[in-house]
């Protein structure tokens, strides 16, 4: 029996709203927490509230949250028993949970073992075939060359999809519908994969149509208890990256729900899975699901977990990893309502959505009934041009979907922000549209609808250079019928240059 030690300090190895949301829970169990902060940190949110704080490293996070012998020296030198890695950054570096148990440190997160053969999606494909969970059709292996890729493309059959064998995020990932696409993202693909992950290795995988991204977060502790607790639909992406979760589904029915929750605690089990972790999978049109990857942390969306089942999952992180028996069955697990979120970005929605760092000069957080802000920022604030441009999730409950959708409505007319753009105009759209009202939309959502607004702004052009011709037109034909009125044609040009300089 795995024995249980003590947790009374923690470092979180993070920063921004992530770190917020650790720190809130620690200090809810009495736990005293740990900041680590770069030089464009701090004054941030996290080193603010944390009951310690230490330099850890200059702004580039190679420098400073990716630094890890400089973290765990700061760890043991501030007496602490432990280690939360968040999301991103070291979380899912098996290297790194290696080196902190190394230190006699407790590594809040899954095992090194499990995290390392999850890493790899080829790996993690190739075994979850093997516990018998259907994997989308593809390579199970890196791809040796584009020579490799073509013959398996012809086997699957196009549309296929180029993807990074240790990537996430969407980084890596491309679209090829012919052998044309496939031969000139080949490289591409690699190159990013390289830049984002230190490894150019990628494979292939069919591309599904019409698909849902459905994702089951799972808990297991150190004695084989795992359990299932629920659905979140991520299928609102833009560029293969979530902005929109919500669960539960409103495509899945209560049978599919149920067969995926039980084949990814089971796959987790036999996987001697401990922590939070996420199963991500592909869904068809038909309701055929397919493992996609696996998540071994904690994932951004979680909170709308917590919201319909009332469970912290950072809680249960330290108490498992501290040696504690899950505290949950599967039977104790009943989910309530509805929930969702909306990642709120420092980035221009009308720009492509080009990050938007700046001061923020002024912030109203929304609140009331069925409303959670993961804010990571303050008014004063300046968010740094070195790191995600996340300024906070925001997320509803409601006894019903409807209800949840109306809240997060109310909510976003609430929130402002003044200083940076942001993402907020882009959710009401996104959340007042007939598809997603209805609930029938899946991944092509916002392509649809940002190819939409390219139509839109196109027609807007011709629309306007037509009326500018058209004053020009008008204009000349009144000059020639009075001979007596001296004037330039050319003076009528002006009003449609200004109307060329508004497109």
């Amino acid at each position: 029996m795995r024995k249980i030690r003590a947790i009374e300090k923690v470092l979180i190895a993070n920063r921004g709203e992530i770190a917020v949301r650790i720190i809130r829970t620690l200090r809810e169990m009495g736990i005293i927490s740990v900041a680590i902060y770069s030089d464009a940190d701090r004054t941030a949110l996290h080193v603010r509230m944390a009951d310690e704080a230490y330099y850890v490293g200059p702004s580039p996070s190679s420098e400073s949250y990716l630094n890890m012998g400089k973290i765990i020296q700061i760890a043991k030198d501030s007496g602490c028993q432990a280690i939360h890695p968040g999301y991103g950054f070291l979380a899912e570096n098996s290297e790194f949970g290696r080196l902190v148990e190394k230190e006699s440190l407790i590594f809040i997160g899954s095992h090194p073992e499990s995290i390392s053969l999850m890493g790899s999606k080829t790996e993690a494909r190739k075994t979850m075939k093997d516990l018998g969970v259907p994997v989308v059709p593809g390579t199970l292996y890196p791809a040796k060359d584009i020579k490799e890729l073509i013959k398996e493309a012809e086997k699957l059959g196009y549309p296929v999809l180029l993807k990074a064998d240790l990537g996430g995020g969407g980084k890596g990932m491309r679209f090829a519908r012919n052998i044309d696409e496939l031969k000139s993202f080949y490289e591409l693909s690699r190159s990013e994969a390289l830049s984002s992950f230190g490894d150019p290795s990628i494979y292939i995988e069919k591309y599904i149509n019409e698909p849902h991204h459905i994702e089951i977060q799972i808990l297991g502790d150190n004695y084989g208890n795992v359990i299932y607790l629920g659905e979140r639909e991520c299928s609102i992406q833009r560029r293969y990256q979530k902005v929109v979760e919500e669960t539960p589904s409103p495509f899945l029915d209560s049978e599919s729900r149920k067969i995926m929750g039980e084949i990814a605690a089971e796959a987790a089990r036999k996987l001697g899975y401990r922590s939070a972790g996420t199963m991500e999978f592909i869904v068809d049109k038909d309701k055929n699901f397919y493992f996609l990857e696996m998540n071994t942390r904690l994932q951004v969306e979680h909170p709308i977990t917590e919201m319909v089942t009332g469970i912290d999952l950072v809680k249960c992180q330290v108490e498992i990893a501290s040696g504690k028996t899950l505290q949950y069955t599967q039977e104790s697990i009943n989910p309530k309502g509805c929930s969702i979120e909306s990642r709120i970005y420092a980035e221009d929605p009308d720009n492509d959505f080009a990050p938007s760092p700046g001061k923020i000069l002024a912030i109203q957080n929304p609140s009331g009934f069925g409303i959670r802000d993961d804010c990571g920022v303050y008014e004063g604030y300046e968010i740094p041009i070195f790191y995600d441009p996340l300024i906070s999730k925001l997320i509803s409950w409601g006894n019903d979907r409807r209800e949840a959708i109306n809240r997060m409505l109310r909510a976003l007319s609430e929130y402002y922000i003044i200083g940076v753009k942001t993402t907020i105009p882009f959710f009401e759209k996104i959340l007042k549209h007939p598809e997603f009202m209805s609930g029938s939309y899946n991944t092509h959502f916002i392509d649809k609808l940002e190819k939409k607004k390219e139509e839109f702004e196109e027609t807007r052009k011709i629309a306007v250079i037509a009326v500018g011709l058209r004053e020009i037109m008008d204009k000349s034909e009144s000059i020639r019928q009075d001979d007596r009125k001296i004037s330039s044609p050319w003076k009528t040009i002006g009003r449609w240059l200004y109307l060329q300089s508004r497109l």
